[in-house]
């Protein structure tokens, strides 16, 4: 069960969780902000770099969104698509140059 609160007395219940739902879309970005696309580890010192690390964190969520459209799955599962498609060819890279 859920109890959704509201410090506005004239809201009725279906302008509370009509304002919940965008909240909670809200979250989600926030969520796959930090988690997906790294951006409170962010190693940064200078303003420029810490800047560019924001705007790319942010287009990183939002080409993951793209994603999610066109793929009809969640941000952490498109993740771990890329991650071991990357991780596959950075394997046979190392074998390439192994074998050269």
């Amino acid at each position: 069960m859920l109890n959704l609160v509201c410090s506005d007395v004239a809201c009725d219940g279906e302008r509370i969780t009509a304002l919940y739902k965008i909240r909670w879309k809200v979250e989600v970005f926030h969520t796959s902000l930090n988690t997906n696309a790294a951006l409170a580890r962010s190693p940064t010192r200078r303003v420029t770099t810490q800047n560019n690390h924001v705007f790319m964190s942010i287009y990183a969520v939002f080409k993951l969104e793209c994603l999610n459209f066109k793929l009809k799955t969640n941000h952490f599962a498109i993740r771990a698509k890329l991650f071991i498609k990357a991780t596959q060819q950075a394997y046979a890279e190392l074998q390439a140059l192994q074998a050269a």
